[in-house]
């Protein structure tokens, strides 16, 4: 999780805006339940009529209001609230929220019993006379207005009336019946003031849901860019890690390891990511918004609230406790068949050769089935969570119409604040729900992120110093000495190479040979730093390679390894990839001495011919020709060949070797062999043994002085070619 947020970390600005973005979204969801419940308390239930302050009033209720007044404050509260017509009415000016607040605390007992009284007909005058005759309050035989008005001001706040006991909603309601009685009087149409104020809180939502819809659009786009944003540096970071990585750091990652982390697991991250922005920063926002909410309505029912979260929380953490193990292995698992698919796909071939399809068949399903039975078991184990969150949900919906009809029933509670608390509700748990699904994910994403760290926080073992030697080899010789080197595998008990000593001039030919296994390939990936010396040093030009940036190194150098590498393109690409500086001309040159123009132009497209990934579309003597080519054309100052003729033909070898001779004359030319002839000729030949030098000189003194090379010898030449020393 907190290695999820340092990759948002590097986007503050847009994950800012989203934040921004969200709280708009959220302010506009939480307020529609508001709207709806005003449409149907005020718009349906009243009338239209928001509360009981009078927008007009006729001059003998003005009167009665003012003369009911709670002391002189109330009294001119309502005389400077309201200016006179000319029909002798008075019209409600402009006040603010405070001023009418004001109003509508001293005006509700009043506007109340204006109501009773205004239908008092309807009860009876009788039934009240007789009312305040056993109160004791009737002042003569007659019942006066005065009198009546004064005994319901007296009782009203007592929760008694003739109707039986008065919440504080039900006097609200009878103010309202009063304010829609006085417009009566007046002659305003009430179904005109209704559907005007349900226009009104109509065109109110629709536009905070078209405000909500382009939050909501433009926070999705930015969480989508930006979690693309997380996945394209992510691979771009691990690219060049693992393209920086050494030998000794590539042996500590099989390569199905490394594409699932560049591939699958940036994936996990990048889709986790854009959850976060949209649905986990928004849950929080949604959800402590509806608890503010739901606290405001003061319904009396926010212990549904927390019975609600509680079941949630316990649900999800005995589903996380049941998966999240399951969701650790997954990744391995991923990797695992991965790794077997890879094997089995490259090594075709060799399975039918052997008539081992059966066996890898069976492999390559048990791969399957792990993978398939550990994402069966948390699928079965996350599919309990929806039909358990539904349950939920409904029960608590249950519960708020059971509690919140009860209310309404006793005049606590009005039905559009039911259902406003109903959807503030459903908000707070939908609000836990996305946390829910997201955390279903966030283990899954944890451990690709671990992964992807474990190949970003690898030290290297071959990195530049700090402060390089390139400057002092402006002019490259090309001299090449091994001075005592020895070299040990990590993790090896045995050194691979000892004591090797030697040096390569340019101009000539350094051929190193020996037995399969003697250290020849090892010793000559040491010159480009694939892997570093254990002891001793190696020098070009009297300055250790160590001392230098592998860039610069790098550029010294045309190496050709043993098994030729050709990439998706086609000829001219893998021919020129050592630099956009090698023109056509020298491209065609490389080839032609590397023989590989007899291939190229029997193609139709001839260099613009398509070579196909990993080269398999060419045969392994065209592969390893091309190779060569590539080094030539970038024309080195040292130029390795680990093995490179061994794919090719006698002829072929042959004639190659003398256009390389010709045309890398003033190079270092260091060649590994197989194959005595193809070093035959080399200025200076180095006998392998065991990982030590066992001869060093040319064809002809070795023969006479080194016995491992006179074995070598006599396995492949002739009694002839061996009297003779030549090919």
């Amino acid at each position: 999780m907190f290695k999820i947020l340092k990759y948002l970390k590097e986007s503050k600005a847009a994950v800012l805006a989203i934040i921004g973005l969200l709280i708009l979204q959220a302010y506009c969801d939480l307020a529609l339940p508001k709207y709806t419940a005003d449409i149907v308390d005020v718009g349906i239930g009243q009338g239209g009529i928001e509360d009981w302050v009078p927008e007009r009033m006729r001059e003998e209720t003005m009167e009665y209001l003012v003369s009911f007044a709670y002391g002189d404050k109330e009294e001119h509260l309502i005389q400077d609230s309201y200016k006179q017509l000319e029909d002798g009415s008075y019209q409600l000016e402009k006040v603010d929220k405070e001023t009418r607040e004001r109003l509508k605390t001293c005006m509700k007992a009043q506007m109340a019993m204006y109501a009773i009284l205004s239908v008092s007909e309807d009860v009876g005058l009788e039934a009240w006379k007789e009312e305040l005759q056993k109160a004791g309050k009737l002042q003569g035989e007659e019942l006066n207005k005065g009198q009546l008005l004064e005994y319901m001001d007296s009782v009203l706040y007592k929760s008694y009336s003739p109707y039986g006991d008065m919440s504080d909603s039900m006097l609200s309601q009878i103010a309202i019946g009063g304010v829609k009685a006085e417009y009566e009087a007046l002659g305003i149409d009430i179904a005109s003031v209704q559907t005007k104020y349900l226009l009104g809180k109509g065109s109110g939502m629709l536009g905070l849901s078209v405000l909500m819809m382009g939050a909501a659009i433009l926070a999705g786009f930015l969480s989508a860019r930006t979690s693309a944003k997380i996945g394209m540096d992510l691979r771009r970071k691990v690219f060049h890690k693992v393209v920086s990585f050494s030998d000794t750091e590539m042996d500590q990652f099989s390569t199905a390891s490394l594409i699932t982390r560049s591939t699958n697991d940036i994936q996990q991250i990048q889709m986790v990511s854009v959850m976060l922005l949209r649905m986990v920063l928004y849950a929080p926002i949604v959800g402590l918004g509806g608890v503010m909410k739901v606290v405001n309505t003061r319904t009396g029912m926010g212990w549904i609230i927390i019975v609600a979260v509680a079941a949630i929380v316990l649900l999800v953490l005995t589903l996380m406790k049941i998966a999240l193990p399951k969701f650790k292995m997954m990744q391995n698992l991923v990797d695992r068949m991965n790794l077997v698919s890879r094997e089995i796909l490259t090594g075709i071939p060799v399975i039918r050769a052997f008539s081992r399809e059966k066996f890898e068949e069976e492999r390559f399903d048990k791969a399957n089935q792990d993978l398939m039975r550990t994402q069966l078991f948390t699928n079965r184990v996350m599919t309990f969570m929806m039909p358990l969150m539904m349950m939920i949900m409904n029960g608590i919906t249950v519960l708020i119409v059971y509690y919140g009809a009860k209310g309404v029933d006793a005049g606590n509670l009005q039905v559009g604040d039911m259902l406003a608390f109903i959807t503030y509700t459903m908000q707070i748990v939908m609000a836990f729900l996305m946390i829910t699904m997201i955390s279903i994910m966030l283990p899954r994403a944890g451990v690709a992120a671990e992964r992807i760290e474990e190949v970003l926080g690898m030290d290297t073992v071959i990195h530049d110093k700090e402060v390089t030697r390139d400057g002092e080899l402006e002019q490259v010789k090309g001299v090449v000495r091994f001075e005592n080197v020895s070299f040990k595998y990590p993790g090896a008990d045995e050194n691979a190479l000892e004591g090797i000593e030697f040096s390569a001039n340019p101009g000539e030919t350094t051929a190193i040979i020996g037995s399969t296994g003697c250290g020849k390939s090892t010793l000559i990936r040491l010159i480009p730093r694939f892997y570093d010396v254990t002891e001793g040093k190696i020098t070009i030009d009297g300055i250790d390679i160590r001392d230098l940036s592998q860039h610069k190194l790098h550029d010294m150098l045309g190496y050709v390894p043993q098994k030729g590498v050709l990439f998706s393109g086609d000829i001219k690409s893998n021919i020129k990839f050592g630099g956009d500086f090698i023109t056509d001309g020298e491209m065609e040159e490389a080839a032609r001495i590397a023989q590989a123009m007899e291939f190229i132009d029997s193609k139709p497209k001839r260099f613009a011919s398509e070579i196909s990934q990993g080269g398999t579309n060419v045969s392994g003597g065209q592969k390893q020709r091309l190779s060569i080519a590539r080094a030539i054309a970038k024309q080195p100052d040292i130029c390795l060949f680990d093995d490179s003729f061994s794919a090719l033909d006698y002829k072929t070898d042959v004639v190659l070797r003398k256009a390389l001779h010709e045309k890398l004359c003033d190079a270092t030319v260091i060649i590994v062999a197989q194959r005595i002839s193809t070093i035959l000729h080399a200025n200076k030949i180095i006998v392998l043994d065991d990982g030590k030098i066992a001869g060093i000189g040319r064809h002809e003194e070795l023969l006479e002085t080194c016995g491992a090379y006179q074995e070598i010898a006599r396995s492949q030449l002739s009694e002839a070619e061996l009297k003779n020393a030549v090919v």
